[in-house]
């Protein structure tokens, strides 16, 4: 039984898309899912299954940090058996041709966490599953979307000193956004045997603080276009 789930066999589908935030899970099961239940309360970390398009679909929010979406996902792996990992969240650009409201869809993650440094004699590197990657740019550009597609970094520290300089040694290798949870999402999928991809949306632009001129409605049509490009990605 899982530690942290309180779902019961077969509450949760094969297929889950993993938001951070508790109530950006509730935000798509009510708006996007039918016949959305709630299979999870735990410490407020909202989970719901309902259908999208007729496909069972689960939504499970993972909180912040590489740490707790491993917790979440190693359990949605091994108890409830789930086969297709979806993570929609918000990013801050590191390359500065992006701006607020681009699109990122993950093919690696570097990160500054040592999640990956014990039982290894090297340094793991974890990417996203071609085949969900395939299809998420397909389903983004069918929407008239076109996202950027390359390395983000999964970052342990939100606070940095002097952040774009620090962004810009990052940048030179071509790394496109950072967050906090994908390297754990990737790494965990890799070692279960399982699925796995991440978009995330651009919302902070640490070159052009000046240049968000995005409507509040814009923004979450953004957020909305993500959610719709995750389900279609994770559903046959």
């Amino acid at each position: 039984m899982s530690m942290h789930i309180s779902a019961k066999p077969g509450e949760i589908a094969p297929n889950v898309l993993l938001p951070g935030d508790p109530l950006r899970a509730k935000y798509i099961a009510e708006k996007f899912l039918n016949d959305a239940v709630c299979i999870n309360e735990i410490r407020g970390m909202y989970g719901y299954t309902g259908t999208y398009k007729g496909q069972r679909v689960t939504v499970m929010a993972t909180g912040m940090g590489i740490p707790s979406m491993m917790i979440y996902v190693t359990e949605l792996c091994r108890e409830y058996g789930c086969k297709k990992l979806v993570r929609i969240g918000t990013c801050g650009n590191v390359s500065d041709r992006l701006r607020v409201g681009d699109l990122v869809i993950a093919s690696a993650i570097s990160t500054t966490s040592g999640i990956n440094l014990y039982n290894l004699p090297g340094t793991f590197a974890p990417t996203a599953d071609f085949e969900l990657l395939h299809k998420a740019y397909h389903c983004a550009v069918e929407r008239g979307i076109t996202p950027f597609v390359g390395n983000t970094l999964s970052n342990d520290y939100l606070y940095v000193d002097d952040k774009p300089e620090y962004l810009k040694k990052w940048a030179a290798y071509g790394v496109l956004a950072c967050e906090q949870e994908g390297a754990g999402l990737y790494s965990v999928a890799a070692k279960e045997g399982v699925k796995a991809v991440m978009l995330a949306n651009v919302v902070c632009d640490f070159f052009h603080p000046d240049s968000d001129s995005m409507s509040a409605e814009e923004k979450e049509r953004g957020l909305d276009d993500m959610i719709l490009i995750a389900l279609d990605t994770v559903t046959d």
